[in-house]
């Protein structure tokens, strides 16, 4: 599974509890998420298709299309995600080339993961 290191230091990250909503497949999404600690479930019409820990990104396809969240995220162990709102992110997107491709490769390794399940 690709992971992102860029954000391993970053101190300004929010606190979720076990069993917390991120948010919820359908709801407009306004920011992505990092995961720094913790783990977080990703579910699709009620089925969980992914559990991510540090490193994890969720919610990164809003970001560049601007359509509605396309899963739900459920906090599985007590979690500190670093959000990444849309200034940020086309910052990171201008002036870091590498996290970019990060997130290039880890749509394209879900993209193959999910084609490996039907």
């Amino acid at each position: 599974m690709i992971s992102i290191d860029l954000f391993r230091n970053e101190e300004n990250f929010e606190a979720f509890a076990k069993d917390a909503l991120v948010f919820r497949e359908g709801e407009p999404g306004d920011n992505m998420y990092v995961v720094l600690e913790g783990a977080v479930d990703l579910e699709v019409k009620g089925r969980t298709v992914e559990t991510l820990g540090p490193g994890g990104v969720l919610g990164e396809m809003t970001m560049i299309d601007g359509s509605p969240r396309s899963a739900t995220a459920i906090v599985r162990e007590a979690a500190k995600l670093v959000p990444i709102d849309q200034r940020r992110f086309r910052f990171l997107v201008q002036q870091t080339p590498n996290f970019s491709l990060q997130v290039m490769r880890l749509l394209a390794d879900r993209l193959r993961r999910m084609d490996d399940r039907l």
